[in-house]
């Protein structure tokens, strides 16, 4: 059987289990983390940072953990709720006024953060490249009309939102969205977790594979949200390895970290607000989460998805995430996130070797059923 490194209390020994069975199996390389009331009762990992198996994955082994991302993006605008600066009933056009263009006056700050303002991607044609040009992505989506009507309908903000939410924070703090993250986030709590990677922590980036091809299923709609999200840009796993990628500023897409460093952000969430002597909201402020803004088929993703502000809230995806007080999102390829406010219990996963489908994995089950059974 694999070998899994670092530790799990006794009580939890059956995530270890399930993680070394994985890497015999489907894992190259991961890392997964618990925390409960405060306390990190698992932080292991094993495998290898690179599809030859020659570099171990190590305890400090980061890899681009893709939309998993996005829950540090709406984590630092609940910041700045909970500062007084943001308002998310207010129009986006309080804060970045040219967003107002093409009938955009009144998409409200929470229909950015639940992906029902209508702006899921950008007019084609657009790529991964022009994303790299913060000012000119940001203009675009500015002058873009909604693809619907903003508030009525979730549609997957795939890249989108870490532009969108970005540019509210840039406005309000003057700063970028990374060094946000880095001076306001993950410095005071003392998390390995950065938006992109400095060129000094490239060897110790893990390399992602891709998932396997699935072939569509039926007829493709040239014309659907769906597809023009996807398309616009087309997401490349290759391009993650570039220092292009690992130098922009993606807010939805390049966050980078591994299992702990992502669970020392966001367990101040499953928390109350605090975590390792450090407050950063509000039990209220948290509670904004809860506020449902969207439950129905989405409108890019093409399946079931309960949305509150800034977090998925339930889906039948991911049935083995419990109903109640829990929230979470995950990136493509299946790392995850789940904050579970009931349990006082967060758990995260990221690993290189991508699954198929865009939320979760028959390997993210594995783990967090091994956890749930644990309690």
């Amino acid at each position: 059987m694999a070998e899994v490194h670092g530790r799990c209390d006794g009580r939890f020994a059956g995530v270890g289990e399930a993680l070394a069975e994985q890497l015999d199996r489907d894992e190259l390389g991961a890392s997964i983390a618990v925390d409960l009331d405060g306390e990190t009762v698992v932080d292991i990992w094993g495998g290898h940072r690179d599809p030859e198996r020659t570099t171990p994955w190590t305890q400090d082994t980061i890899v681009n953990v893709w939309s998993t991302t996005k829950c540090v993006l709406n984590l630092a605008a609940l910041v700045l709720v909970e500062r007084g600066d943001l308002d998310v009933d207010a129009p986006v056009a309080d804060y970045w006024p040219e967003f107002a263009a093409k009938g955009k006056k009144d998409v409200l700050v929470r229909h950015l953060m639940s992906h029902t303002s209508g702006v899921p991607a950008w007019e084609p044609p657009f790529s991964v490249r022009d994303m790299y040009d913060w000012e000119s992505a940001c203009e675009r989506l500015a002058q873009q009309r909604p693809w619907w009507e903003p508030g009525t309908a979730s549609g997957y903000h795939a890249a989108s939102q870490g532009f969108l939410v970005g540019e509210v924070i840039r406005r309000i703090t003057n700063t970028t969205f990374k060094k946000f993250v880095a001076d306001e986030i993950a410095g005071p709590l003392g998390a390995d977790f950065q938006i992109g990677a400095r060129s000094r922590d490239f060897g110790r980036v893990a390399s992602l594979v891709a998932p396997p091809q699935q072939e569509p299923a039926g007829e493709i709609d040239p014309s659907s949200v769906s597809v023009r999200t996807f398309t616009a840009p087309v997401m490349s796993v290759k391009a993650t390895s570039s220092p292009e990628w690992r130098a922009a500023d993606l807010g939805a897409l390049n966050g980078h970290s591994n299992a702990r460093g992502v669970l020392d952000v966001l367990r101040v969430l499953s928390l109350g607000g605090s975590a390792g002597g450090v407050r950063l909201l509000s039990p209220g402020t948290i509670e904004l989460v809860f506020a449902q803004q969207a439950d129905g088929v989405d409108l890019v993703l093409g399946e079931p998805f309960r949305w509150g502000i800034g977090y998925c809230l339930g889906s039948p995806v991911v049935p083995y995430v419990p109903e109640g007080r829990t929230f979470y999102w995950g990136g493509w390829g299946g790392s995850l996130a789940v904050m579970d406010l009931d349990r006082r219990l967060t758990i995260t996963y990221v690993m290189n070797a991508m699954a198929p489908g865009i939320l979760g994995s028959d390997r993210s089950e594995a783990y967090v059923r091994a956890v749930y059974d644990a309690l």
